[in-house]
Formats: C-alpha cells, sequence, structure tokens
C-alpha cells in the first residue's frame, strides 16, 4: 500500500501539475491533506491504467477491504476527515469501469462515469478543506465532473490507445477506434466529427464548471482561492483545446507556465468581484444518492 506520508505532495508536483500550481495559494494544512488525498486516487487510478491484466478482482479486494478493515490506511484517512467510506467505493467502482472496454453510449453516461471518477474526488476534497454546509455538495461534485471533461476533451487520442472511447457514441456516429488512435488516419470529414464532438465535451463541462463556482461561497475563506485558481487552470485545457476549432489533434494539449501564469493573475482580479457575479446552481444532471453523505 502506498506510503500517504512520503508519496503526497511529490505525487501531486509530479503528476496533478495543474493543481500544485494552485496549491501555493492553499493553507499549509489543507495543501497537505490535499497532497494525500490526491496521492490516494492517483495510486489506484495507475493500477487501473498503467497494467494491461484486468484490475477488477484486486480493486473489488480493495472495496471489501474498506469496507471491514479497521486498519486500511485508507479507511483511517477517509474517517479522520470525516468522508464517507461509500464516497470513496464510488470512485473505486469507476475506475472498475475502466477494466472493461469502454464505449460511452450517450450524454448521461459521461455524466454518470464523471462523476464516479472525479465528481467523487470533489466531494471529498470539500471535505478535506473544511465545507461544512451541506448545499455545497453538489457544486463540489460538479466541479470534479467539470475537470473530469476536461480530462476527456483532452484525451481522445490517449484514450483510444487504451481502446477507451469516453466520446458518447451518438455524438461521433461510424467513429471507430482506428479513427481516433492511428497518427495516420486523417480524414477531414471525420475529423471535424471527433473535433465537434469534443467540443461539446467542453461546452458541457463549462456548466458544470459554473455550477461549481456556484459554491465557492461555502468553501471557507483561506482555501477559496486556491480552489477557483486550479478550476480555472484547469479550464484553461479546453479553451485551448477550442483554439483548434474544426481539427482533431492527436497532439496532448496542455498549458505552459506563462498560460498558468496568466490564467492565475486573470483568476485574482475575477476573484475580487466574486461576489457580484452571482453564480448560480442549475440543474443538470441527476441527484446522486451521496450527495448527502
Amino acid at each position: 500500500m502506498i506510503d500517504l506520508e512520503l508519496n503526497s505532495l511529490t505525487d501531486l508536483k509530479r503528476e496533478g501539475k495543474s493543481f500544485y500550481w494552485a496549491s501555493f495559494f492553499l493553507p499549509k494544512k489543507s495543501k497537505k491533506k490535499a497532497g494525500i488525498l490526491y496521492s490516494i486516487c492517483r495510486y489506484f487510478d495507475d493500477i487501473a491504467d498503467k497494467y494491461s491484466e484486468d484490475q477488477t478482482n484486486y480493486l473489488k479486494d480493495i472495496i471489501e477491504d474498506i469496507k471491514k478493515n479497521k486498519n486500511n490506511k485508507v479507511s483511517i484517512f477517509l474517517q479522520k476527515n470525516k468522508i464517507n467510506n461509500s464516497i470513496f467505493i464510488d470512485l473505486i467502482e469507476g475506475l472498475i469501469l475502466d477494466q472493461q472496454k469502454i464505449r460511452i453510449q450517450n450524454k448521461e453516461e459521461l455524466i454518470e462515469y464523471s462523476y464516479h471518477v472525479a465528481g467523487t474526488v470533489g466531494l471529498m476534497m470539500s471535505k478535506i478543506i473544511g465545507v461544512k454546509n451541506e448545499e455545497a455538495a453538489k457544486s463540489a461534485i460538479d466541479l470534479g465532473i467539470a475537470m473530469q471533461l476536461t480530462n476527456i476533451a483532452r484525451d481522445v487520442y490517449e484514450d483510444s490507445k487504451m481502446k477507451r472511447i469516453y466520446l458518447p457514441a451518438n455524438w461521433i456516429p461510424n467513429i471507430s477506434l482506428k479513427n481516433l488512435n492511428n497518427i495516420n488516419e486523417f480524414n477531414s470529414k471525420n475529423d471535424e466529427k471527433i473535433s465537434t464532438a469534443i467540443h461539446k465535451v467542453i461546452s458541457l463541462s463549462e456548466k458544470f464548471y459554473i455550477n461549481g463556482f456556484a459554491g465557492l461561497k461555502y468553501i471557507p475563506c483561506s482555501t477559496r482561492l486556491g480552489i477557483f485558481i486550479a478550476a480555472n487552470v484547469y479550464r484553461g485545457i479546453g479553451i485551448k483545446i477550442k483554439y483548434n476549432k474544426k481539427k482533431y489533434s492527436r497532439e496532448r494539449v496542455y498549458l505552459n507556465s506563462f498560460e498558468k501564469f496568466i490564467i492565475t493573475i486573470k483568476s485574482l482580479l475575477l476573484f475580487i468581484f466574486i461576489p457580484l457575479m452571482n453564480y448560480k446552481y442549475q440543474k443538470i444532471r441527476e441527484s446522486l444518492p451521496n450527495e448527502s453523505l
């Protein structure tokens, strides 16, 4: 099992570059806890992604151990931070879905999957940073979903090489894995279809980011700015992808340090006016049983 103390900020710096950038605006205690949570999630995400063998049985065993073993390190960490085990189990169940060939069929499946692998993280993070108001849970989930949708829009090519298609099938009719993952498979009509679907994912993510920002008022002042910057930096990836217009890029889009700096400055300026911006939560998904945990 991972060493929760040693790996936390190291993993955050190496793998979670966008959040690590924003973590400089978090108080020391929240930064450490957020790093540990990231390390835990990263550990299991790597198991789901980096092994050629199916890891379903191992992940199911982890679920049982978290339920029954009081000495499980993950369970202890969750309990210390008042995070219900069921939320973390939802995350593991999302990773189990990734052990099979993935083909998302529609927007509803996309949102449900994004909840499992990232909305859960948003919900757990809200506990980590000391959010108390129950109304904040839905915004925390939606901010996690928004960031996952950004991930999906960015990683279409990489995911297809692992035989995973997260773009809804009804958004890309007649598009195959070969169209997505063959670097020599250039077809302007197909590329335009793929690009259009990617842009739809980004547009959907925008709705979830707004819902996430609607919950900022519930976050303690000491951590609010860090979360706002982290979300805007991630959001910036989707905005950059949109610059490609109708071109399906097979190169991973990322933000360089200068771009992150500019987004940070803009976020700092926007942050001053958040009370005036009056972000409102809109119902754009079905309610989840774990929103009240």
